[in-house]
């Protein structure tokens, strides 16, 4: 009943304020301000959500914590990302490590689970697993609190069913070529241009963990994703594994061509490619899928220090950061990103948070497609 007298309160001082807009004073908007946080605290609060009103009150109540550590899935830009974050925050003694592969990944899960002690901070939510971790993500109302500018966190940006996780950079598919070996005007300029006779016979690189492949699914459909899968298989191209070692095949000229690729492992040898023969080349629907989600951990020591964290990885500073040295493993959601300017007008195939419980489904169907193949190098 409360809250609802608040909402009505607020709704009568938004209206005052759009018919009396000159003389509205500040006095007035701190109080409409005012309400409208205490409305959403008492919102999240009915949820079962933390909700801080006041980011003033984190920074203060961070620089008591004084520390943080964040597990990160970083390839190349953690010292930048180190040094920036305690250039703003140099109260803040931060450490990051790399969250490491799948089976630390169990662990940390089993770890968590038991309800045992932990010094993390930030966790780091692999995609694959995104379900599990989600009931050990601490509950605090990232959403609210950003949609009411206590965290300047691009809304899109956080979980719309959790509300707690931040997905803060996204991978987008592409093929790569040599131009070389396949002139501009005659790579694929589809999807289905894969399945076409002229490219059977291992003329082509597939990836066996098609994890790129399952925002498909959701641009294009399940059954078409199965069929084209199935249509990979009858082409009997190079099954592979490594993207970056795939890639310097292909800048190399060992390899002519790979089906789907990440952007920012092409991106990354691209730029070492003394030649410039490498090709990332997007095609639509682009498939873009989340790469980076982190949340603050259940047990957090250090939970303000963690918002602030994830504040700043979501900031336009971070962004070019991920972007300059990961190489563009930035999010589609923060406008000047690179990969927000590649999608841009662009069809696409978004992997969301809505579906992201099935990856491991499609992943499945995908592999079975293709005749669950060996990597032939």
């Amino acid at each position: 009943m409360r809250i609802a007298v608040i909402k009505k309160m607020f709704g009568f001082l938004i209206a005052s304020a759009v018919v009396h807009t000159a003389t509205v004073s500040p006095i007035v908007l701190a109080q409409t301000a005012s309400l409208a946080l205490a409305a959403a605290k008492k919102e999240a609060e009915a949820k079962g959500f933390v909700f801080y009103p006041s980011h003033a009150e984190i920074v203060t109540k961070a620089q008591q914590e004084g520390k943080l550590r964040a597990l990160v899935q970083l390839e190349g830009s953690a010292p930048q990302i180190a040094k920036g974050f305690s250039k703003k925050y140099p109260f803040i003694n931060v450490y990051l490590e790399d969250s490491g592969a799948p089976e630390a990944h169990h662990r940390f899960i089993r770890e968590l689970q038991a309800g045992g002690k932990t010094d993390w901070d930030i966790l780091n939510t692999a995609i694959e697993m995104y379900s599990d971790y989600v009931p050990l993500v601490k509950k605090i109302d990232i959403l609210g609190m950003a949609e009411h500018k206590v965290l300047q966190i691009p809304t899109k940006m956080v979980d719309p069913r959790n509300r707690d996780i931040v997905i803060l950079a996204h991978a987008i598919g592409v093929i790569a070529y040599n131009r070389e070996l396949i002139p501009d005007e005659r790579a694929p300029k589809a999807w289905e241009d894969f399945l076409k006779p002229e490219l059977k016979g291992r003329k082509f690189l597939v990836d066996i963990r098609p994890q790129g492949m399952t925002p498909l699914a959701v641009g294009l459909g399940e059954q078409w994703l199965v069929k084209y899968a199935q249509g990979l298989r009858q082409q009997e191209p190079i099954w592979f594994r490594s993207q970056t070692t795939s890639m310097t095949g292909i800048a190399s000229g060992e390899f002519a061509l790979h089906q789907l690729t990440n952007y920012h492992s092409c991106m990354r040898v691209r730029k070492k490619d003394p030649r410039n023969v490498l090709v990332c080349k997007v095609i639509e629907p682009i498939p873009v899928r989340p790469l980076i989600a982190q949340a603050v951990v259940n047990n957090a020591p250090h939970p303000y220090s963690a918002l602030l964290f994830l504040e700043y990885m979501a900031s336009p500073e971070a962004q070019r950061l991920l972007d300059e040295y990961e190489p563009h493993r930035s999010s589609m959601y923060v406008p000047g990103s690179e990969l927000e300017k590649i999608v841009n007008g662009k069809k696409v195939a978004v992997l969301d948070t809505e579906n992201i419980h099935l990856v491991s489904k499609w992943m499945s169907m995908i592999v079975e497609a293709f005749g669950f193949p060996k990597a032939d190098r």
